[in-house]
């Protein structure tokens, strides 16, 4: 009954919220991120993150992250290979450094300080591709080089985390990785990423045709959503994140016949249920007590997190050829920490690597940094295509 009572309270808010939030010019997610913040535990305390809205929210990043790879192009994201791992590169490299010495700064110790920079490295691109969607900007070339980078960010967090782990020899490494040993845990990637090519290419045609002969409603449908939930499985249990599987799921069923059929059965079912819980759920993580004497720590944690990763990966992106606007553009769709960098934070925080105090700050600064991602996305979103009307408005000179 009061998982009931929950969702109901959460759909029947962010509903609400969501449709002025939009008539006003707002991401919408922005909308159910603040109701997560103002019925949790922060304001008016009317929900907690419970073990079953964990699930649902759990279960929301995964048809997100499915849904994009259904409705991204492949031909696109091979093209941009290679701006994504120099944005992923940079945009973790510069991240890292400058969180380390607010650190060192803070009078925490070098373990604390690594494992700070470990927090903000991560990047949860599942706000971006919310933002990217309600713009119809999925597939251009700045929302296919976050995809793309994402990704590869996702890999690179996790290799830091199991450095760090691996050095500092503290319990961490059963929520960090499937194994504690670093090269075993990239190999098995190695392998999972090959896999993928072998699933695009032969197993997901397979599960569509028997999905279409079943008799049955929906067969593709249920055969594409077994993939999806398998892959993120297997993702995790190779040290990756589960969002990692499920947007490599939805890329290889975008790859079949059953394409359109599943993105029109399996959006509903997210964004009538699942993606709103995910979304409220990151709020939910919000709690003030405690942090009156840590404003200036989290001030400070969270402008040097936003302002790193936004130029970090920005550079990585002009390095790669892109103009200032487009590689803005980039950087701002790779500022949001989410799920990925609580998740870090709650491991780290379970291995008594961080105080009680340290870590609700760094809780506060992470979801600050997340409400402020959608903001900076759209805004230079905006801009790279008002720039793009500008000059299809030039004429050559007669």
């Amino acid at each position: 009954m009061d998982l009931l009572r929950d969702l109901t309270l959460i759909l029947l808010a962010t509903t609400i919220v969501g449709h002025y939030s939009t008539r006003i010019g707002i991401p919408a997610v922005i909308g159910q991120l603040v109701v997560g913040v103002l019925m949790g535990p922060a304001v008016l305390g009317w929900l907690h993150l419970t073990h079953d809205l964990e699930s649902f929210a759990e279960i929301g990043v995964i048809v997100l992250m499915f849904i994009a790879g259904l409705e991204s192009d492949l031909q696109l994201l091979k093209r941009y290979l290679k701006p994504s791992v120099l944005v992923a590169i940079m945009g973790v490299l510069i991240p890292v450094a400058g969180t380390y010495l607010v650190g060192i700064f803070y009078h925490l110790n070098v373990t604390e300080s690594m494992f700070l920079s470990v927090i903000f490295a991560a990047t949860s691109v599942s706000i971006s591709v919310e933002v990217l969607k309600e713009m119809n900007a999925l597939n251009s070339r700045e929302g296919t080089t976050i995809l793309g980078a994402a990704v590869v960010d996702d890999v690179l967090a996790v290799v830091i985390l199991s450095v760090l782990v691996s050095t500092t020899g503290t319990a961490v490494a059963d929520g960090a990785a499937a194994s504690s040993s670093l090269l075993l845990t990239t190999f098995e990637q190695i392998i999972y990423f090959a896999a993928i090519y072998f699933v695009v290419r032969w197993v997901a045609p397979y599960l569509v045709k028997i999905g279409n002969r079943l008799m049955i409603p929906m067969g593709a449908t249920l055969m594409a959503v077994i993939l999806c939930f398998g892959m993120a499985y297997v993702a995790e249990l190779v040290g990756l994140s589960n969002v990692v599987g499920a947007f490599f799921a939805g890329i290889a069923i975008s790859q079949t016949s059953a394409k359109s059929t599943v993105d029109r059965h399996i959006e509903p079912i997210g964004y009538a249920l699942f993606i709103p819980v995910f979304f409220v759920s990151i709020g939910l993580n919000m709690d003030f007590k405690g942090l009156g004497n840590q404003i200036g720590f989290i001030v400070v944690l969270t402008i040097v997190a936003v302002l790193t990763k936004q130029l970090g990966a920005g550079l990585g992106a002009k390095l790669a050829g892109f103009h200032w606007g487009s590689s803005m553009a980039v950087g701002a769709g790779m500022v949001s920490r989410g799920e990925m960098a609580l998740i870090i934070a709650q491991i780290g925080y379970q291995a008594k690597l961080m105080s009680p105090v340290r870590y609700s700050a760094i809780v506060a600064a992470i979801i600050v940094a997340t409400l402020l991602a959608p903001f900076l996305l759209r805004f230079y979103m905006d801009r790279v295509r008002k720039g793009q009307v500008d000059k299809s408005k030039v004429r050559p000179a007669e």
